[in-house]
């Protein structure tokens, strides 16, 4: 069935004379709490339209917002379907989703591998370059192979950013988590975005920019998941009957969370991460059949990676890194703590928690500067990628030069220094014996960057001011890197933050404690996290699986609650606040607290548009074109009932098919064919396609004096609530069960039938507020009326 998505309410005009559309602005009395009570109307208003969080940015461009319908729209087409179908169609649809599931892990798997040997490989063969002319006392030329390289790479993903996929900037992250909400946006999940998502994070990730893959990875499995469920291809001949049993956003949700899902285990090789990062961060919406899916999926895409990485361990796949499921494999002695240890913990998940949240808060204020030069069009967003790569370029190439040479540990071997090859020991402008502490973490890839921090006994590798430079330095580069116009992940800049001061605090604090400074690098990073994502469960299980020890859970586990618990007194997650700043009018789970002051009836928009059971052509024809509304309430009067009656509500993309095929009636006493003549497969979404357009209908004068009987298409079980209804079970309940129109009835009889429809857009807070501003203080007012500015 079709599950159209909703456009944002606009009004285009209503000034000619419509026969069967009602007008209405009906405002209901409420009671506000906390003693004021308000006996009249909140708001009297003849017209009032609602044009609040109707645009978002979506990569650097202002595009309009739609929502998404996850209710099943229980219409007669849609019951007449579902009981013809027989047991063999039934099983054959649950067993497409597993294959789906089953494909989408394996497309995830691939992209993840292709992405990490091309990273590898091309951030290989540059470091090797520049490493021999260092090797010659080539400085100069040196560097100009190493920025040029950077340069290129950057321009390439930049380019491919700035013209081809526009959404595809950035971590894709807080665009899947809205998409899984219920918001749609142009282009944020297509074939393009999915192209230019891996080959620009690979270009951007080798160019050495202070970004990861990992974010990218999670919108990369999201599209591939999108792509399967797109229903079949008419323009490609997949119009197999199963496929088209996929033509509803209940199912590509469920498609995509588990490419959410597959993204995260394809790019930190953790599928039970995977799994709790889909079900913590991603998800709005969860069940115990999609959990189940989920785990296959991202166990396949475990599958796919080991098989991959244990064929490239004999150097294989040229300078692909060391093989293995396991990423930062780190073996340190069972850990012992004391009393005194916990509090060095709890004192590291302090401060992780503050930095988290004064991290946050400058990305905040770097995206709305980068979001004002990006507005000036392609080539400012590729000027502003070259400043930060020679910045980047300069920042890895000239600070290594601040620490002096250390000889190598005697234990090392031939593996120091580290020549040719990804090790921990890298030479850089030293003599022979000897390693550059700095170059080791600044001249590598970001990977074996967090190996180096990671290794357990070596509190001794990195000079303490070495780590405090690196520190600085990775913490403002992440932070100006976020937001220009490549793919761009925050997981790696964070951990790499987190574990260089959590090494700091390790060489600090150990006349106190007895963990090794590895263990400390590990906390660092857990705090840095949890004070930037804000999430929990997901990023223990995530750094368990990425280190392979389970020793260190209770620890992990205590300084993530405690980060994400300071870091929560000042503001909200990173993602979070990139949903909000984006102008995404994402649903929280929460209702705010103002909206117990009101009722659903004060903030319905109106002049209300509604058909007659049986419409005339010519009303639908001009509703619709006057109209950007997707859905439109029903009501029934004689002969069907005996007054003014709320049929149910009907889709715009309904009524442009019964439109198209012309199922229509000569007068309204006439016989509907449509459950004849039409199926439900032809009331599916369309997919990537744009459906069908009320500018391609040819529809002649003497057909818009005929009829439509909307009944077979209208949704009689639509979920409505009363005018009194407080505004915040309203909203919880809109969230809930993944609604796209909740119907406004009146309490009491006498008057139309509906008050209004509650939509995505009545929800949010400027609409609310800008309405009401006396249900908050005026400090939080401002702020509410000032989200809109950021567009």
């Amino acid at each position: 069935m079709d599950m159209d998505a909703e456009t944002d309410l606009e009004h285009t005009g209503n000034g000619e004379e419509r026969v069967g559309i009602l007008i209405s602005s009906r405002s209901s009395s409420t009671t506000t709490g906390s003693g004021s009570g308000i006996q009249e109307p909140l708001l009297v208003k003849n017209s009032r339209l609602n044009t609040t969080s109707q645009h978002a940015i979506v990569g650097a461009n202002v595009c309009p917002i739609e929502s998404l319908d996850y209710e099943i729209f229980e219409n007669d087409i849609f019951k007449q379907d579902w009981r013809s179908r027989a047991k063999a169609e039934i099983i054959q649809y649950v067993c497409l989703k597993w294959t789906f599931a089953l494909l989408i892990g394996l497309g995830t798997g691939l992209a993840a591998f292709f992405s990490t040997i091309g990273v590898e490989n091309i951030a290989g063969f540059k470091l090797n370059i520049t490493n021999d002319l260092m090797l010659n006392q080539k400085f100069r030329q040196a560097f100009a192979v190493f920025a040029g390289c950077n340069m290129i790479l950057a321009i390439a993903a930049a380019a491919l950013c700035a013209y081809i996929a526009p959404a595809a900037a950035g971590s894709g992250i807080p665009e899947v988590k809205a998409y899984l909400n219920g918001i749609d946006a142009p282009s944020i999940l297509a074939t393009r975005t999915l192209f230019v998502k891996i080959f620009g994070s690979i270009f951007g990730v080798a160019a050495g920019f202070v970004v990861g893959k990992e974010g990218p990875m999670v919108h990369t499995g999201a599209c591939i998941a999108n792509l399967l469920g797109q229903g079949g291809s008419t323009k490609y001949g997949l119009t197999w009957k199963g496929f088209r049993q996929f033509k509803n956003d209940r199912d590509r949700r469920d498609l995509i969370t588990c490419g959410a899902a597959a993204g995260v285990a394809g790019a930190f090789r953790a599928p039970v991460g995977g799994v709790l990062f889909a079900l913590e961060e991603a998800a709005s919406w969860w069940r115990s059949a999609l959990l189940w899916r989920t785990f296959f999926t991202t166990a396949v895409v475990a599958v796919v990676l080991k098989c991959f990485t244990e064929y490239c361990k004999d150097e294989k796949c040229g300078l692909f890194g060391e093989g293995g499921l396991i990423m930062f494999e780190v073996n340190y002695a069972k850990p012992s703590y004391s009393i005194p240890d916990i509090l060095v913990v709890i004192f590291l998940g302090v401060v992780g928690g503050l930095l988290g949240s004064l991290y946050n808060y400058l990305v905040d204020k770097v995206l709305r500067v980068y979001s004002v030069i990006n507005e000036k069009g392609p080539i400012f967003k590729i000027i502003l990628v070259m400043i930060i790569s020679f910045l980047t370029s300069c920042c890895s190439f000239g600070v290594p030069w601040l620490s002096k040479c250390m000889p190598c540990p005697p234990q090392a071997g031939d593996q120091c220094p580290t020549v040719g090859r990804s090790g921990h020991y890298k030479n850089f402008q030293c003599p022979p014996n000897h390693y550059n502490d700095l170059a080791s973490l600044f001249f590598t890839t970001n990977d074996d960057a967090i190996r180096n921090l990671f290794i357990a006994g070596t509190d001794k590798r990195f000079l303490l001011s070495s780590l405090l430079i690196f520190f600085v330095a990775i913490y403002f580069l992440g932070i100006i890197t976020y937001g220009i116009a490549i793919p761009s992940g925050l997981f790696i800049p964070v951990i790499l933050a987190g574990a260089s001061y959590g090494r700091v605090a390790g060489s600090l604090l150990s006349p106190f404690t007895v963990l090794d400074v590895g263990l400390f690098a590990l906390l660092g990073a857990a705090s840095f996290l949890g004070g930037t994502m804000r999430m929990t469960v997901s990023l223990c299980v995530i750094l368990l699986e990425l280190t392979n020890n389970l020793l260190m859970l209770p620890l992990v586990m205590l300084v993530l609650l405690i980060s994400k618990s300071v870091a929560d007194c000042f503001n909200k997650g990173v993602y979070d606040q990139i949903v909000e700043m984006k102008g995404l009018p994402y649903l929280e789970a929460h209702a705010e607290p103002y909206m117990r002051q009101l009722a659903a009836g004060d903030v319905v928009s109106s002049p209300l548009f509604t058909f007659c059971g049986i419409e005339k052509v010519g009303n639908i024809v001009h509703t619709l074109k006057v109209t950007r509304h997707n859905g439109f309430p029903v009501i029934d009067g004689p002969p069907f009932s005996d007054g003014a009656e709320l049929c149910g509500l009907v889709l715009r993309y309904h009524l442009l098919v019964v439109l198209k095929h012309k199922v229509f009636m000569t007068n309204q006493r006439g016989s509907s064919s449509i459950l004849k003549k039409l199926s439900a497969d032809e009331f599916g979404k369309p997919g990537a396609g744009k459906g069908i357009m009320l500018e391609e209908l040819e529809i002649s004068e003497e057909e818009m004096e005929m009829y439509v009987d909307l009944h077979p298409i209208t949704n009689r079980s639509s979920y409505t609530v009363l005018e009194t209804t407080s505004l915040a079970k309203a909203a919880i309940l809109f969230r809930e069960l993944g609604l796209r129109h909740l119907l406004v009835v009146p309490k009491t009889l006498g008057g139309p039938p509906v008050v209004g429809i509650l939509t995505r857009h009545d929800l949010m807070a400027e609409h609310v507020l800008g309405l009401y501003p006396h249900c908050v203080p005026e400090r939080k007012q401002s702020y509410y009326q000032d989200t809109q500015s950021r567009l």
